[in-house]
């Protein structure tokens, strides 16, 4: 059990790990997300192909994944822009707004009841990014960036839970990364239009960390995860992906400073953030404990 719980924190580490990267690629978000989705579509090729874990799924399926690899993508494109525009803290700190769209639009999507508890620590972490917005405009495009990628990153697992229903985990994964590199390859020329000529080509640095972004950040810490939940419950593994910005801000403090470049409002707006993410946390646990008595008792 003790393994599965450092599997488990050695995976949430490593998604921490993807804002640290971000600032290292010297390439911009685009490119980035496509070498990325690339390398790590052709790795999962390879082991999910010699491991023959990929299942066939049927046009309905299939068009779900890719709508679902077109919102992980564009909430990838955004929240490097987001890291490019402001910082690693920053764009961190409006990923944790998830919670708030998740409980939005889960209910809109799957049309399910809606849960005001987690509507109203929704609305805290919105008022806490909301402090760090107004007192402090030097990061207004990269916040405005981070709340689009907090927006489409609540969406595909949304889309994602219902592909699982139907299919496993790998055949999900292998072709959600070959979608979203499809799809960022069909932007690139309007997004080309738009901001001017791209750099396509990665430096040997970019190269390097890319590979670590793919193989480590994305493929390793798919494999962790997966070695987990064969231990942990599925409930456990959620939780504890929901420190992801906690731990990726604290190794932007430490990697790259970025604690003597904040004002006092993002420490604010960070807190009431923590303060809301520490409540989902206690009240789910409460909530799980409430669910296995019930169900023992029936």
């Amino acid at each position: 059990m003790r393994k599965a719980y450092l599997q488990l924190h050695g995976a949430v580490l490593l998604a921490g790990m993807t804002g640290i990267l971000g600032r290292l690629i010297t390439l911009n978000e685009l490119m980035l997300v496509c070498y990325r989705l690339l390398l790590t579509a052709i790795t999962m090729w390879v082991i999910f192909s010699w491991r023959k874990a990929i299942h066939s799924i049927s046009g309905s399926i299939r068009a779900k994944i890719i709508m679902a690899a077109v919102f992980a993508a564009s909430h990838w494109i955004t929240f490097y822009g987001a890291i490019k525009y402001s910082n690693v803290s920053i764009a961190l700190v409006c990923f944790a707004l998830v919670s708030c769209f998740t409980a939005l639009l889960e209910p809109l999507i799957l049309r399910k009841k809606l849960n005001l508890i987690e509507l109203g620590l929704g609305v805290v972490t919105l008022f806490g990014v909301y402090l760090i917005f107004h007192f402090d405009t030097r990061y207004k495009w990269g916040i405005i960036l981070g709340v689009f990628s907090a927006f489409f990153a609540a969406l595909f697992p949304i889309i994602n839970r219902e592909v699982l229903k139907k299919t496993n985990v790998e055949t999900l994964l292998l072709w959600q990364q070959s979608f979203g590199f499809i799809f960022v390859l069909l932007i690139i020329p309007f997004y080309n239009l738009s901001v001017g000529t791209i750099r396509w080509i990665p430096s040997w640095s970019d190269i390097g960390w890319l590979l670590v972004l793919s193989w480590f950040c994305s493929v390793w810490a798919f494999q962790l995860s997966g070695a987990a939940l064969q231990k942990l419950s599925a409930f456990t593994i959620n939780l504890a992906f929901n420190l992801e910005p906690v731990y990726g801000i604290l190794l932007a403090f430490l990697v790259y400073r970025e604690d003597q470049l904040l004002t006092k409002w993002f420490y604010i707006g960070f807190c009431l953030i923590l303060a809301a993410l520490l409540m989902h946390l206690l009240l789910a646990q409460q909530l799980k404990k409430k669910f296995e008595v019930t169900s023992g008792l029936n």
